[in-house]
């Protein structure tokens, strides 16, 4: 590709409108369990016409461009709402673990295959005594021999019975600083011992999963990056969820527009007027704060995470409030009160936003240990 970002940004513009027909519903960064074949069947058109993994090397599958070359197409496809991948997990998290740390066999083998959508990847991270502090997880991974024996509990595991592959993190060494002696792994879900388990939710849905180890066997090469150094392999992958800044803001202003469409009814007093204004005025700050980030990862991301679930979670009630008596009983409405709490855990807990902010941003003691 040697035109400038604008011709580029209008060919991949082009593609979408023609190809829009076939994409599932935007569903954000992880595919539900309900959308899987269509969203396996998006990556592969994606992946044929030339538009997955423009930044990735040729060699593995894309196209050698820059990373504002795939910016631009997160955000058309943001703008169609359409999917601009299967998977964040996949195509982001393991994808550039592997880019980064994985050796020659394991980019030959994984890359290609997860842009092609051959191998679907689910994150083996979060266990019941350790989400927000990933770094009390307690899942064991020891190597006996060719291979590695891993046993353990890890759960709100996304796509996990939908996916062939996992990113695992589990202790290897049991002495030192907590995150020293965890290791990280390319788990193949298939092996003995692999257990997942639908996890039902308040809301009725079971979007994610739980997984079991019981004495599971993965190969001595699954390792990915240093032995005992996975801590810094899963905290270097995870800086690029916060990516996609242009990207977040359309969606971002989308929700205002549904907020402002709620101050157009008759279902609100005075009172209620008055909270809807407060939650708007919330949502462009942070819209102009998104703006302002720029492309790399900063305190400003937990502002923001912390800020839109907060706000999102007080317009849900909002909207209950209009519905009135018939949100406590079914509806979308009743489905979005249930299902607002969980934006306070899912994507970095807003406890830990609020430590991030408190001891990065203002400065203040670090939370004693």
């Amino acid at each position: 590709m040697t035109g400038t970002l604008d011709e580029f940004r209008a060919e991949a513009s082009a593609w979408i409108a023609a190809n829009k027909s076939h994409a599932p519903r935007d569903y954000g960064a992880i595919c539900p369990p309900d959308l899987i074949d269509a969203g396996v069947a998006w990556q592969r058109r994606i992946f044929d016409a030339g538009w997955a993994g423009l930044h990735w090397p040729a060699e593995h599958g894309g196209r050698g461009l820059t990373p504002a070359h795939h910016a631009v197409w997160v955000e058309e496809c943001a703008k169609a709402a359409v999917p601009p991948v299967l998977n964040m997990v996949g195509l982001v998290l393991a994808g550039g673990a592997v880019m980064a740390f994985g050796d020659d066999a394991q980019k030959e083998r994984h890359l290609r295959a997860t842009l092609g959508a051959e191998h679907v990847w689910c994150q083996l991270f979060s266990e019941p005594g350790a989400g927000s502090d990933l770094a009390s997880l307690s899942t064991r991974a020891e190597l006996d021999g060719d291979r590695w024996v891993v046993n353990g509990q890890k759960v709100w595991c996304s796509g996990g019975r939908c996916s062939n592959w996992g990113i695992l993190m589990a202790r290897t060494r049991l002495d030192g600083a907590k995150h020293e002696g965890i290791s990280f792994f390319l788990c193949p879900m298939d092996s003995p011992g692999i257990e997942v388990r639908p996890l039902r939710q308040m809301t009725g849905e079971a979007e994610f999963d739980e997984v079991f180890f019981t004495d599971a066997e993965i190969p001595a090469g699954s390792l990915i990056g240093p032995l005992h150094g996975g801590w810094g392999v899963g905290m270097a992958v995870l800086t690029n969820e916060r990516g996609h800044i242009g990207a977040s803001v359309i969606g971002l202003e989308r929700r205002i527009e549904s907020m402002a469409e709620l101050g157009r009814g008759a279902g609100l007093d005075a009172t209620g007027r008055q909270d809807l204004a407060r939650q708007l005025s919330r949502g462009i700050a942070f819209k102009a704060m998104a703006q302002t980030q720029g492309p790399v990862a900063s305190t400003a991301s937990s502002l923001m995470k912390l800020g839109i679930t907060e706000m999102m979670f007080d317009v849900a009630m909002i909207r209950g409030d209009i519905s009135g008596a018939d949100a406590m009983l079914s509806g979308p409405d009743a489905a979005g009160m249930l299902a607002a709490p969980g934006g306070r855990i899912a994507g970095g807990s807003s406890q830990v936003q609020r430590n991030i902010i408190g001891e990065r941003l203002l400065g203040l003691p670090r939370e004693p240990k």
